[in-house]
């Protein structure tokens, strides 16, 4: 099965493609790529932040209180 990209309403057979377009097809391939790889790391970073943010609340309300808070 031959690879495809679609500008604008048009589809296009990459491999019918100029040496210099498929070029910047692997490069706009590639930018796709790592934008999706930045993405996910950016949640996970959002998901420790958030952790974080909860661990330091429990410790400042347990620091208040004189007892522990959230912990078994």
């Amino acid at each position: 099965m031959t690879q495809k990209i679609k500008l604008d309403d048009n589809e296009y057979e990459v491999e019918n493609l100029s040496d210099q377009a498929k070029a910047t097809f692997a490069s706009l391939k590639f930018a796709d790529t790592r934008i999706q790889e930045l993405t996910n790391i950016q949640s996970l970073l959002q998901c420790a932040k958030n952790s974080y943010i909860s661990s330091l609340k429990k410790e400042i309300l347990s620091s208040k209180a004189g007892f522990l808070i959230g912990e078994d």
